[in-house]
């Protein structure tokens, strides 16, 4: 009789396992949980999660894995195992809801499309306005504005930092903000 690839043998094979090994005392227990319980235990997964089918076979797969993890306590449990795989089932659905519950709410961002953003343009516009006002003012009233506005200083400290008296402070900086306001207005900007 000729064997090529195309004709299978008729004998029966002995099940092939990983590394050419036979089947473990917990290999033997998965396979024979999962033939019994896997379908019962997904359809009533199936009504838990109100019929995903996903999720159904994700919370069956993670329960025959916990059972293949505790197989040791399987193994000496007298009776049906069934319950134990029922209430494992009925927990991790009740942690996934919760888990779900826990999570924030994931926010649409469409209404943040309509909102206009700060347009850095305008600034930086303003900025090489602001400074080129500042060239026409006299070196005094440009120190002053300097120390009172931009660095932030009261008067009192700007007259200590500029060494001049805080009267001649006030003064320089009421002058200042008059000149400055004309140089903006000269560059077309208004208030």
């Amino acid at each position: 009789m000729r064997k090529d690839s195309a004709v299978a043998d008729e004998r029966p094979q002995p099940p092939r396992h990983r590394l050419g090994r036979p089947p473990g005392p917990d290999e033997e227990l998965m396979r024979a949980l999962y033939r019994e319980h896997a379908g019962p235990l997904l359809a009533y997964v199936l009504r838990l999660v109100a019929g995903d089918r996903q999720r159904a076979e994700d919370v069956v797969q993670e329960t025959l894995i916990r059972a293949w993890k505790n197989a040791g306590q399987l193994n000496r449990a007298t009776g049906s195992v069934r319950p134990w795989l029922v209430t494992v089932a009925r927990r991790i659905v009740i942690d996934g809801h919760r888990s779900r519950q826990a999570r924030p709410q994931e926010v649409d961002p469409s209404p943040l499309e309509v909102i206009p953003a700060e347009d850095e343009i305008d600034k930086a516009l303003w900025l090489m306005t602001l400074s080129d006002a500042l060239e026409d003012l006299t070196p005094a009233h440009r120190e002053v504005l300097v120390e009172t506005y931009f660095k932030g200083r009261t008067v009192n400290e700007a007259a200590e930092t500029l060494g001049i008296p805080s009267g001649t402070v006030r003064s320089r900086v009421f002058y200042a903000l008059r000149s400055m306001k004309l140089a903006l207005e000269e560059r077309g900007v208004t208030a």
